[in-house]
C-alpha cells in the first residue's frame, strides 16, 4: 500500500499503527478512518483493520463521544449545543450524542453558566444593563449554551 512519501506500508503494520493511535486518546470511527487513508490503506485492508480495532476495543464511538463531551464541557467551557453539532460532524450517531449528553450533570452545567457570567461580566466592567446582558447572552450563546437557560441563570445572578 501507498502512503506519505511513497512508502509501502503493510496491513499488520498499519494495524499496529492505529492501535497506537487509538490507545493514546479515543478516536472517532472517521478519525480513523482518515488516518488509514493517509497510510495509503483502502478498500478491504482499511475495513478489515476498522472491524479488527472495534473487537479488540481499541475503537469505541459511545466512549468517544462521552469523552469528547465531559472534555469539551470541563476544560473548554463549551455548551450541550455546540458539543451535540461538533459530534454531528463527525458523524456520531444519535444515540451515542443522545448519551454523552447525559454525562453532563445538570447542576454543574448551571454553575458553569453562573461561573462563566460571572468572569465575563467582570472583563465587560461597567457597561448600561441591556448592553452588558446582550453581551453575556451572545457570548455563552457562541459557547454553545441554550438562551433560556442563559437568560434564567442571568436574571437571578442580576437579583443576588
Amino acid at each position: 500500500m501507498k502512503g506519505k512519501g511513497n512508502k509501502y506500508i503493510s496491513k499488520q503494520d498499519a494495524l499496529k499503527k492505529l492501535q497506537r493511535y487509538c490507545a493514546y486518546q479515543d478516536r472517532c470511527h472517521r478519525e480513523v478512518r482518515s488516518k488509514l487513508l493517509v497510510l495509503g490503506i483502502r478498500g478491504e485492508d482499511l475495513e478489515s483493520i476498522i472491524v479488527d480495532l472495534i473487537e479488540h476495543d481499541f475503537l469505541n464511538e459511545e466512549r468517544f463521544a462521552c469523552s469528547f463531551a465531559r472534555g469539551k464541557f470541563n476544560y473548554k467551557h463549551w455548551g450541550r449545543i455546540k458539543i451535540e453539532m461538533e459530534l454531528r460532524q463527525r458523524d456520531i450517531s444519535t444515540y451515542c450524542i443522545q448519551k454523552a449528553l447525559k454525562e453532563i450533570n445538570e447542576e454543574a452545567y448551571i454553575k458553569k453558566i453562573n461561573y462563566l457570567l460571572v468572569k465575563k461580566k467582570t472583563l465587560l466592567g461597567e457597561l448600561p444593563d441591556y448592553e452588558l446582558n446582550n453581551k453575556l447572552v451572545a457570548y455563552l450563546y457562541q459557547k454553545g449554551y441554550e438562551k433560556k437557560m442563559i437568560w434564567n441563570v442571568l436574571k437571578n445572578l442580576n437579583y443576588k
